[in-house]
């Protein structure tokens, strides 16, 4: 049966689309000119189809603006991306790592993954290995801001690009939360409860940082700081006390303890640099038979935290929710832009985070139980 000549269905922008991508099945890599003058189609009209064709990750275009196929492209290299995780400690961080080589497996990338173990030296260490080993780019996730140029300079020298995980490295992509505005949610949660269960009376707000993160990740205080003044206008009458829990539970809970054995104040409003600190906080005024005298707000959303809320009449009253389990996706994506030279990357990608609280958890997580401490 003779086929139809009738092409009165036919989209000719599609038609069009259909031409460039034949084109660069035949030849593989082409600049701008010339798929326009294989195509015989003007420079403006060829230009707006390959855009079109890459932001819908048809098509990749290079350094030199030379054109190919995503699917060619793939198939010619798999990638090797070097990860060195924060620590193993922490679920926060065994989140992102879990998450991390699940998206690696479903795009076949190569991930090497190393321990930081919570340690600058040892990051130091690993990001040398991870650079010596050839790898075509490196996600950073190490908490000491002394050690983060050292860092990058090593990944400028061998022309490896970086994405630093929630701490900031010079010339890196930023990946990570919005410090600053994180800890706005934090302390105007704060501010209303006590504006709610205290009548607005604060004797004391107690700031729990890890200075050697740099001051970034510190802005999550000073957010905090500035979202209780926010409801709670007068709170200069009040004591203001920093202190240092290392980013531990352990630590933090001896530093809130040693500040407690000095402290009188009954209405005390904590708020934390993340939920490790947050859960020694809420160890330490235990130990010191004192858990009236406080409420407590956590960063990071983590399991532990989370399990910590659910329990009535817990004083850990939220903390501000990252979504580690979904960092994966997003990094490779991030990843797989830089390498395959898609769209320009900006200098921070901001994660959405999200106020957690006892009254929310089942919305974003449903049911949880110990067992989850495991994960």
């Amino acid at each position: 049966m003779k086929r139809s000549q009738d092409n009165s269905y036919e989209i000719e922008s599609v038609a069009r689309a259909c031409r460039l991508i034949r084109i660069l099945q035949d030849e593989g890599s082409l600049p701008l000119y010339e798929v326009a003058a294989r195509a015989a189609l003007s420079r403006p009209t060829t230009f707006r189809l390959l855009a079109t064709l890459h932001t819908h990750n048809i098509l990749t275009k290079n350094a030199a603006r030379r054109y190919s196929l995503v699917s060619n492209s793939r198939k010619r290299t798999r990638f090797r991306i070097g990860y060195a995780a924060q620590t193993s400690e922490f679920a926060f961080s065994r989140a992102v790592t879990r998450g991390l080589i699940e998206s690696a497996a479903k795009l076949d990338v190569e991930l090497i993954v190393m321990d930081n173990q919570y340690s600058p030296m040892v990051a130091l260490t690993n990001a040398d290995k991870l650079l010596a080993d050839g790898i075509d780019l490196i996600m950073e996730f190490q908490t000491d801001a002394l050690v983060a140029p050292l860092i990058s300079a090593r990944a400028i020298e061998r022309k490896v690009p970086l994405i630093a995980i929630e701490i900031p490295h010079p010339n890196a992509t930023f990946f990570g939360v919005n410090n600053c505005q994180a800890g706005l949610v934090a302390g105007r949660y704060l501010g209303k409860w006590a504006e709610k269960h205290w009548k607005g009376r604060v004797d004391e707000v107690l700031l729990i940082g890890l200075p050697q993160a740099g001051s970034l990740p510190e802005a999550r205080l000073t957010g905090s700081l500035l979202g209780i003044r926010e409801v709670l206008p007068n709170l200069m009458e009040s004591k203001i006390s920093v202190i240092s829990g290392n980013g531990q539970l352990e630590a933090s809970r001896m530093a809130v303890g040693r500040h407690l054995a000095s402290s009188s104040a009954k209405r005390i409003l904590v708020s934390a640099i993340n939920d490790p600190s947050a859960l020694g906080a809420l160890a330490a005024f235990t130990d010191a038979s004192r858990l009236q005298d406080c409420v407590i707000v956590g960063q990071n959303g983590s399991v532990e935290a989370r399990l910590e809320m659910r329990k009535p009449g817990t004083r850990l009253i939220g903390s501000v929710g990252y979504f580690p389990e979904k960092y994966g996706d997003q990094l490779l994506a991030l990843a797989m832009n830089i390498l395959e030279h898609r769209d320009p990357v900006p200098q921070a990608i901001f994660i959405k985070h999200q106020l957690l609280t006892a009254s929310n958890l089942k919305q974003y997580y449903g049911r949880e139980t110990k067992a989850s401490k495991a994960s």
